[in-house]
């Protein structure tokens, strides 16, 4: 059994290799700052989720200190024994920030949305989502025992057609939920949220918005580090439910869902992904705390904006082809699985670590370079970066690398 078992993932793990597809892991001496040492070399990294340098904020990292005084962990789930007072605070800061009643922490963002999903759908009900959508979000739909409906990206017309055939086989009393991201992970564009809250309440669908990539870098005047959502306009009652992680733009880890006091009371009780795991460390809880009171003002936010359109203006005057996206996530799609290998190389060769992601990540054909800009990203390091990019991109051409 265990040769049998042996040779399989050797085969597989070839079979990766040779399409160019194996990941590897690369070492950082320290959270990137947005410089960083990289496996022994200094780099500027254009490829982290922390939008707004909390990660390295010193009052984050002094708040962070002060909570592992409570305990290094906490030491059973949050309903055995695992729900401290700082817990609490960080719920009660997430409710503030979003403009909800209540909120839940979980683990991960992918335990939020496996959770939900499994605690408000099963089988006779219907799960509708974007083809576009986070791993988590999908396999939360497809574990659940829902039927499973999806719908070409960021497309009204295409989820009303799926709404209508959800509703007309789930009749008067079935449950629907839509499921979307507020921002798309790598393609960073957003989803049409009014547009679909719109389509929700005509065909009687909950709508769930996972604001991994929205949380902290967008939202509305009342909600400026809300996310997408709250950019979009929508209030609790128009989007119900609101998953985000904080170990993105907040720079620590974990997630939470956010809602009316009624939703968080009823993931409390049947979301297992919530009630059967360990309650995070208190030291993360008090990061988490010092973090979301640094961007409440939306001052960091704002900071960021201003990076992503320096960036994308200096992009055009050279002539590169962006996605549309006005989001922290600037995508360059090249296609080949070796052009995007080769760019990333030689940019980072230039000292510059942008992450080459490729299939299964994203579609056969659509291979890209994924730009993160931090609002703690200099210009000079936008331009240094965006000239290494032209620079590998002509060098990459003249070399011909193809498939």
């Amino acid at each position: 059994m265990t040769n049998s078992l042996d040779s399989f993932v050797a085969q597989r793990l070839t079979e990766r290799r040779a399409q160019q597809l194996f990941r590897s892991h690369k070492t950082l001496a320290a959270a990137p700052g947005p410089n960083a040492r990289v496996d022994g070399r200094e780099l500027v990294t254009f490829s982290s989720n922390d939008y707004l340098g909390l990660a390295t904020h010193p009052q984050v990292i002094a708040a962070q200190q002060r909570g592992a005084e409570l305990g290094a962990g906490a030491t059973a789930s949050h309903l055995v024994n695992g729900h401290f007072e700082i817990h609490q605070q960080l719920q009660q800061k997430i409710a503030e920030l979003t403009g909800r009643e209540a909120a839940l922490l979980f683990g991960s963002g992918y335990m939020a949305n496996v959770g939900v999903i499994n605690a408000l759908v099963g089988r006779g009900d219907f799960v509708v989502q974007d083809k576009l959508n986070h791993a988590s979000l999908i396999d939360g739909g497809r574990l659940s025992g829902a039927q499973y409906l999806r719908f070409a990206h960021n497309d009204p017309v295409a989820l009303e057609r799926q709404l209508q055939r959800a509703r007309a086989q789930a009749g008067d009393s079935g449950k629907i939920l839509l499921a979307v991201d507020g921002v798309y992970s790598m393609d960073g564009d957003t989803a049409p949220l009014a547009a679909m809250a719109a389509l929700c309440e005509t065909y009687d669908a909950w709508l769930m918005v996972d604001e991994a990539h929205g949380f902290g870098a967008m939202g509305s005047e009342a909600f400026p580090c809300a996310g997408s959502a709250a950019a979009a306009g929508l209030d609790q009652a128009s989007a119900p439910i609101v998953m985000g992680t904080l170990g993105k733009a907040a720079g620590n880890a974990g997630a939470f869902v956010a809602g009316s006091r009624a939703l968080i009371d009823y993931l409390t009780q049947f979301a297992r992904t919530y009630i059967y795991t360990t309650g995070m460390p208190p030291a993360v809880a008090a990061g988490c705390v010092q973090a979301l009171s640094l961007m409440q003002g939306g001052s960091l936010a704002w900071i960021l904006q201003q990076r992503i359109e320096y960036f994308r203006s200096r992009a055009a005057l050279l002539g590169l082809p962006l996605e549309e996206s006005t989001s922290a996530i600037q995508p360059l799609v090249l296609g080949c699985e070796n052009t995007v290998l080769a760019v990333a190389q030689a940019l980072q060769k230039a000292g510059y670590l942008v992450g080459a992601i490729r299939p299964p990540t994203v579609p056969a054909g659509t291979a890209r370079l994924r730009i993160t800009l931090s609002a703690v990203h200099s210009e000079v390091q936008i331009d240094g970066l965006l000239t290494a990019l032209a620079t590998a991109l002509e060098k990459t051409q003249v070399a011909g690398v193809s498939p």
